[in-house]
Protein backbone atom coordinates (compact mmCIF):
# COMPACT_ATOMS: atom_id res chain seq x y z
CA UNK A 1 0.00 0.00 0.00
CA UNK A 2 1.64 3.55 -0.94
CA UNK A 3 1.44 5.79 1.98
CA UNK A 4 1.33 9.51 1.33
CA UNK A 5 4.35 11.35 2.39
CA UNK A 6 4.05 15.29 2.97
CA UNK A 7 7.77 17.13 2.51
CA UNK A 8 8.41 20.52 2.96
CA UNK A 9 10.98 22.17 1.09
CA UNK A 10 13.47 24.93 2.07
CA UNK A 11 15.55 23.51 5.36
CA UNK A 12 14.36 20.15 4.62
CA UNK A 13 14.94 18.68 1.21
CA UNK A 14 17.27 21.97 0.29
CA UNK A 15 20.15 22.65 2.43
CA UNK A 16 19.29 24.68 5.68
CA UNK A 17 22.20 26.77 5.36
CA UNK A 18 21.47 27.60 1.72
CA UNK A 19 20.28 31.49 2.00
CA UNK A 20 23.39 32.00 4.42
CA UNK A 21 25.86 32.84 1.39
CA UNK A 22 23.28 35.18 -0.42
CA UNK A 23 22.74 37.13 3.08
CA UNK A 24 26.24 37.70 3.91
CA UNK A 25 27.31 38.55 0.52
CA UNK A 26 24.23 41.17 0.19
CA UNK A 27 24.49 42.75 3.41
CA UNK A 28 28.60 42.54 4.78
CA UNK A 29 27.70 39.82 7.18
CA UNK A 30 29.41 36.76 8.53
CA UNK A 31 26.28 35.16 9.63
CA UNK A 32 27.24 31.35 10.87
CA UNK A 33 24.63 29.09 10.61
CA UNK A 34 25.60 27.72 13.97
CA UNK A 35 24.35 31.13 15.07
CA UNK A 36 21.15 31.05 13.38
CA UNK A 37 18.76 29.98 16.72
CA UNK A 38 15.93 31.62 15.20
CA UNK A 39 13.93 31.10 12.03
CA UNK A 40 13.27 34.51 11.56
CA UNK A 41 16.43 35.57 10.10
CA UNK A 42 15.41 39.54 10.29
CA UNK A 43 17.32 40.43 13.94
CA UNK A 44 20.90 38.57 12.13
CA UNK A 45 20.98 41.54 9.23
CA UNK A 46 21.82 44.93 9.60
CA UNK A 47 19.08 46.45 7.98
CA UNK A 48 15.34 47.01 8.23
CA UNK A 49 12.73 44.18 8.56
CA UNK A 50 11.18 46.38 5.38
CA UNK A 51 14.30 46.45 3.63
CA UNK A 52 15.49 42.75 4.53
CA UNK A 53 11.92 41.68 3.12
CA UNK A 54 11.87 43.11 -0.29
CA UNK A 55 15.60 41.70 -0.56
CA UNK A 56 14.37 38.43 0.13
CA UNK A 57 10.98 38.72 -2.39
CA UNK A 58 13.45 40.34 -5.11
CA UNK A 59 16.31 37.70 -4.68
CA UNK A 60 14.16 34.44 -4.04
CA UNK A 61 14.14 32.68 -7.62
CA UNK A 62 17.90 32.85 -7.24
CA UNK A 63 18.19 31.73 -3.66
CA UNK A 64 15.88 28.45 -4.73
CA UNK A 65 17.02 28.25 -8.03
CA UNK A 66 21.17 27.66 -6.57
CA UNK A 67 20.03 26.04 -3.32
CA UNK A 68 22.12 22.88 -2.46
CA UNK A 69 20.57 19.43 -1.92
CA UNK A 70 20.14 18.46 1.69
CA UNK A 71 22.52 15.60 2.45
CA UNK A 72 21.11 12.26 1.53
CA UNK A 73 17.75 13.68 0.40
CA UNK A 74 18.03 12.81 -3.33
CA UNK A 75 18.92 8.71 -2.25
CA UNK A 76 16.16 8.61 0.13
CA UNK A 77 13.71 10.37 -1.85
CA UNK A 78 14.52 8.20 -4.99
CA UNK A 79 13.99 5.48 -2.86
CA UNK A 80 10.59 6.72 -1.49
CA UNK A 81 9.31 7.61 -5.30
CA UNK A 82 8.19 4.56 -6.67
CA UNK A 83 6.98 3.08 -3.28
CA UNK A 84 4.61 6.41 -2.04
CA UNK A 85 3.43 9.21 -3.43
CA UNK A 86 5.58 12.25 -2.39
CA UNK A 87 3.45 15.63 -2.14
CA UNK A 88 5.87 18.79 -1.48
CA UNK A 89 4.38 21.63 0.22
CA UNK A 90 5.91 24.62 0.74
CA UNK A 91 5.39 27.95 1.88
CA UNK A 92 6.73 29.70 -0.87
CA UNK A 93 4.46 31.99 -3.13
CA UNK A 94 2.76 29.95 -5.97
CA UNK A 95 4.27 32.08 -8.19
CA UNK A 96 7.39 30.25 -7.37
CA UNK A 97 6.30 27.00 -9.25
CA UNK A 98 7.89 27.33 -12.45
CA UNK A 99 11.51 27.62 -10.54
CA UNK A 100 10.72 25.31 -7.95
CA UNK A 101 9.88 22.44 -10.54
CA UNK A 102 12.89 23.63 -12.37
CA UNK A 103 14.92 22.99 -9.45
CA UNK A 104 13.14 19.60 -8.59
CA UNK A 105 13.94 18.50 -12.32
CA UNK A 106 17.85 19.90 -12.53
CA UNK A 107 18.57 18.07 -9.27
CA UNK A 108 16.82 14.83 -10.61
CA UNK A 109 14.05 14.67 -7.83
CA UNK A 110 10.58 13.39 -9.04
CA UNK A 111 7.30 14.51 -7.08
CA UNK A 112 3.74 13.75 -7.57
CA UNK A 113 2.24 16.87 -6.45
CA UNK A 114 3.94 20.46 -5.33
CA UNK A 115 1.97 22.85 -3.79
CA UNK A 116 3.30 26.41 -3.18
CA UNK A 117 0.93 27.82 -0.17
CA UNK A 118 2.39 31.35 0.52
CA UNK A 119 1.80 30.74 4.16
CA UNK A 120 3.36 28.86 6.86
CA UNK A 121 0.47 27.48 8.23
CA UNK A 122 -0.10 23.74 6.43
CA UNK A 123 -2.59 22.46 8.00
CA UNK A 124 -4.69 22.77 6.18
CA UNK A 125 -3.05 21.45 3.03
CA UNK A 126 -1.56 18.16 5.38
CA UNK A 127 -5.54 17.64 6.01
CA UNK A 128 -6.58 18.44 2.26
CA UNK A 129 -4.14 16.19 0.90
CA UNK A 130 -4.79 13.30 3.45
CA UNK A 131 -0.88 12.92 4.03
CA UNK A 132 0.09 10.75 6.91
CA UNK A 133 3.47 11.30 7.78
CA UNK A 134 4.93 15.13 7.08
CA UNK A 135 8.87 16.18 6.88
CA UNK A 136 9.93 19.20 8.10
CA UNK A 137 12.73 22.14 9.68
CA UNK A 138 10.33 24.49 11.87
CA UNK A 139 9.56 23.60 14.98
CA UNK A 140 6.12 25.26 15.25
CA UNK A 141 5.02 23.90 12.16
CA UNK A 142 6.04 20.47 12.97
CA UNK A 143 4.70 21.00 16.55
CA UNK A 144 0.72 21.85 15.16
CA UNK A 145 1.12 19.75 11.68
CA UNK A 146 1.45 16.97 14.34
CA UNK A 147 -1.56 18.20 17.01
CA UNK A 148 -3.81 18.88 14.05
CA UNK A 149 -3.27 16.26 11.70
CA UNK A 150 -2.55 13.91 14.20
CA UNK A 151 -0.05 11.97 12.34
CA UNK A 152 3.62 11.72 13.17
CA UNK A 153 6.22 14.54 12.08
CA UNK A 154 9.84 14.41 11.44
CA UNK A 155 11.76 17.07 12.22
CA UNK A 156 15.21 17.88 10.83
CA UNK A 157 17.43 19.07 13.63
CA UNK A 158 18.92 22.47 12.80
CA UNK A 159 20.22 25.15 15.04
CA UNK A 160 16.96 27.38 15.16
CA UNK A 161 14.52 24.65 16.14
CA UNK A 162 16.05 23.48 19.13
CA UNK A 163 13.15 23.61 21.73
CA UNK A 164 11.14 20.90 22.77
CA UNK A 165 9.39 18.48 21.09
CA UNK A 166 6.03 16.59 22.25
CA UNK A 167 5.93 12.58 21.19
CA UNK A 168 4.88 12.44 17.56
CA UNK A 169 7.58 14.92 16.73
CA UNK A 170 10.78 13.01 15.81
CA UNK A 171 13.56 14.70 15.67
CA UNK A 172 16.40 13.19 13.49
CA UNK A 173 19.98 14.63 12.06
CA UNK A 174 19.76 13.58 8.58
CA UNK A 175 17.63 12.06 6.02
CA UNK A 176 19.35 8.66 7.10
CA UNK A 177 18.27 9.01 10.09
CA UNK A 178 14.62 9.97 8.56
CA UNK A 179 15.07 6.81 6.52
CA UNK A 180 15.28 4.44 9.18
CA UNK A 181 13.05 5.79 11.04
CA UNK A 182 10.49 5.49 8.37
CA UNK A 183 11.20 2.13 7.90
CA UNK A 184 10.53 0.98 11.10
CA UNK A 185 7.07 3.04 11.21
CA UNK A 186 6.33 1.05 8.16
CA UNK A 187 6.61 -1.96 9.49
CA UNK A 188 4.59 -1.06 12.37
CA UNK A 189 1.52 -0.30 9.64
CA UNK A 190 1.73 -3.31 8.39
CA UNK A 191 3.71 -2.54 5.35
CA UNK A 192 5.51 -4.69 3.07
CA UNK A 193 8.33 -3.07 1.05
CA UNK A 194 9.35 -4.54 -2.76
CA UNK A 195 11.78 -7.06 -2.58
CA UNK A 196 14.18 -4.33 -4.14
CA UNK A 197 17.23 -3.70 -2.73
CA UNK A 198 18.92 -0.05 -1.35
CA UNK A 199 21.76 1.04 -0.22
CA UNK A 200 22.29 4.43 1.05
Amino acid sequence: MRRRFGIDIDGTVTCPKSILPFINKAFGMEIMYEDVNQYDLTPFVNVSEKEFAQWFAKNEPLIYKESPLATGAKKVLNKWKNKHELFFISARGSHLLEVTENWFFDQGLIFDHIELIGSHDKVETVKKHKVEIFFEDKHDNAIMIHEECKIPVILFDTPYNQDPIPNGVIRVNNWIEANDWVDEWLKQQGFKPQMASFHL
